[in-house]
This record gives structure tokens, sequence and C-alpha cells, in this order.
């Protein structure tokens, strides 16, 4: 079955739909631009239940279908990157230093043209929980909307989400059973010395070679203190020091990412990045002060939901163009506390070639958005059908 007739004729709105959300990017928690037009479209298509302020901007749509059954939750985030666009597109940021450069204004669209196949046809049992999250990229807006109950208070049993894939082939589906993407957490090192004149070092307490003793330590986590085959990434994406070229500084600091699928490998990288921090400032006779922070745990699809998922993208787009056991990366997703909460499955749609995921450059793909949209009207028809 290819991309829904019906759905197919909504391209054209779908793209405007798309492109405004585009022009109007917000950030984090602070979706209410996002929020009031997702919920004027909810509106206009006839849900039956309609809540707003969710984790501050989220919102939690229900659709009911023509006989009694379980509710199953779709998820889409809404927020953008602070990122300056350079696309030159016509539909570009109007908000200067946001950008939506990962494709949530895509999500929210192939949502939003799922939600008005299924309030127009409601050839399922049971009811939809339509899920329009805010806060993916910076805040946890997943983790927030669990808190707050939606599970429990709209009785999800199972929930799914798409994900935009630049490079990967049009219309294609990847996913994987088990551990899809990667525990995220973050740390930032203050090192403090003894500032003076670059000409007298004996004078002065240096934390520029600390911090370039801890940084390149710091890889010998993965290297000798993990089993090879077990995934673990330890990134450091910031150095700071210094004010003029004949000043050794007082102090620096550096930020690192650590990406893991397991509690085990967690744990020993947190343990041993404070013990290689906290040796190598002894050693250079300077202080350290780490902030080590928990992130988003592994996202983790349902092996079961996993396969069922994978069987409806094959429908949409053809058996050929599924790869149920794609493996595990290591980027992260709030969407892992969701799937933590109740079983259910993530899945990466190609949109074809172009520039990648938080780029300046990226741009989701229009034609991509019909497929996205029958992909979670047919997850719902399948999962719960009339008898």
């Amino acid at each position: 079955m290819p991309v829904l007739n019906r759905i197919a004729a909504l391209a054209p709105e779908m793209t405007a739909w798309r492109r405004h959300l585009h022009t109007h990017p917000e950030l984090s928690f602070d979706c209410f631009e996002t929020a009031a037009f997702v919920a004027a479209r909810l509106r206009e298509f006839g849900v039956d239940e309609l809540h707003e302020g969710i984790a501050k901007t989220g919102i939690v749509a229900i659709i009911k279908g023509r006989a009694e059954g379980p509710t199953i939750g779709l998820r889409a985030d809404m927020d953008a990157l602070p990122i300056e666009e350079i696309t030159g597109a016509d539909y570009a940021s109007q908000n200067p230093g946001k950008m939506h450069a990962c494709g949530h204004d895509g999500h929210t669209t192939m949502l939003l043209g799922a939600a008005k196949y299924l309030c127009e046809t409601r050839n399922f049992a049971g009811s939809v929980a339509l899920l329009f999250q805010p806060a993916e990229e910076d805040g946890g807006g997943g983790e927030a909307m669990v808190q707050e109950g939606v599970m429990e208070r709209f009785a999800i049993s199972q929930v799914f989400g798409i994900h935009n894939a630049p490079n990967i082939p049009f219309g294609h589906f990847h996913t994987t059973p088990g551990p899809l993407m990667a525990a995220v957490d973050t740390a930032w090192v203050h090192i403090t010395g003894k500032g003076g004149h670059g000409a007298t070092p004996h004078d002065c307490v240096d934390p520029i070679p600390a911090i370039t003793g801890m940084v390149g330590a710091l890889q010998t986590i993965v290297s000798r203190n993990i089993f090879a085959l077990d995934e673990l990434v330890i990134s450091v994406t910031q150095i700071h020091s210094g004010t003029a070229s004949n000043i050794i500084p007082e102090e620096g600091w550096f930020c690192a990412t650590i990406r893991s699928f397991t509690p085990e490998v967690r744990n020993l990288a947190e343990k041993r990045f404070h013990e290689i921090v906290n040796g190598h400032a002894s050693a250079y006779g300077v202080s350290a002060r780490i902030t080590y922070e928990r992130g988003y745990p592994p996202t983790v699809n349902d092996a079961a939901k996993s396969a069922f998922a994978a069987e409806v993208a094959a429908e949409v787009s053809g058996e050929a163009a599924v790869n149920a056991d794609s493996g595990r990366e290591m980027g992260a997703e709030d969407f892992s506390y969701m799937l933590e909460a109740r079983p259910g499955a993530y899945l990466f749609l190609g949109q074809g070639p172009g520039a990648g995921l938080h780029h300046p450059a990226y741009d989701f793909n229009d034609d991509v958005a019909p497929v996205g949209a029958t992909f979670f009207a047919r997850l719902v028809e399948r999962a719960q059908p009339l008898s």
C-alpha cells in the first residue's frame, strides 16, 4: 500500500503548514505560537478532546474511533534550534538566531496530516492520543510530559514516533529492536591554577597543560576501560581559557558529551571521568570542579512493537525500503522517556540527500511528509482494527 490517496491529496496543505512552522521557529518549552497553530488546526479537524498547556506548551489531542478499545500514542516534537539559518528559502526563519534545523516542523506536519485523515475516517477502534511535545532539543519535554502523567491520564497503552533522516534514501524506514539511540550525559570541568606573565611560568600554575592532559587521558576510558564491543563515546566539545598571548590564565574550563547504552558502561564512564580529572588536577597542582549531569536515557524500542512498526512501514514504502535491524546510533532523543513509560518504537524516515541535521543549511523535504503521515495513520488502523 503506497501513500493513502486522501493524505496524498493533503500534500499541498501539509507543505503550507510545514513552511509556516519553519518561518516561525521557537525554542525549548517556549513554543507558544507553534502550539497555537497546532491547536487551531486540530480544532478545524474536529478532534474529540484538546488538552493544552501540558509541559508548558505541549498538546495532547484525542481522536476516538468507531468502537471501544485501547489508546495508542503518536508523538511529534515541535521545538527548533538556536542556529542562524542559511538556506535562503522563501520561507526561511523570521526569528533571528532560531531555526528548524532538525525537522521538527516536518514531524509536527506529519502528525497533523495523520490527524486530519484519522478525524475524517475513524477507521479504527479505541482512541488515538496525539502528543505534540516541546523541548526535545533542550529541556527534556518528553520527560516533562511523562511526569505530568499523560500516559496514565489518557490511558495510553503504546507509543510511536518518527524522526526524519537526511541522506537515507527517500521514503526508506530504519529502526531496530532494543536500544536504538544512546543515553547522553554532559560534564563541565572548571580548572583553577595561578595566573601570571607568560615569560615566568615558574611563578604560575598553568591550567592549560592540565586541561590538555585531562582531555587526552579521558579517551583512555573508551580505549582501555570499556570492553571493545560495548559502545561508548566521549567527545570534548569546548575548551576555553586565556585572554592574551603573554598571559598565563588563572583558570579555564572544558565541556564533554558522554554517550552510552547500558547502566554498567554509563556508571563506569562517570566514575573514571572523575578519577582521571581529579588525578590530573593533583598531578598538575590545580584545583578541579566537575559538574556531571545525567541526561536522556537510551531510546529502547520494544522488540515486538518495533517489528510491528516495520511491517506497517513496509506496507507504505515496500519491504525493500525497510531496514528493521539497522543497528544503534550514538545520538540521543527524549522520546526515550515515553518508551520507558510505555512499550513502543521509534523509526527514522529517509528524506533523501541534503544537509545534515543541526546544520544551518538543513531543510525538511516536504515530499516525505505524506509518507510519514500515512505511516502514522496505518499504524493506528493496523494496531487497533475494527472487528
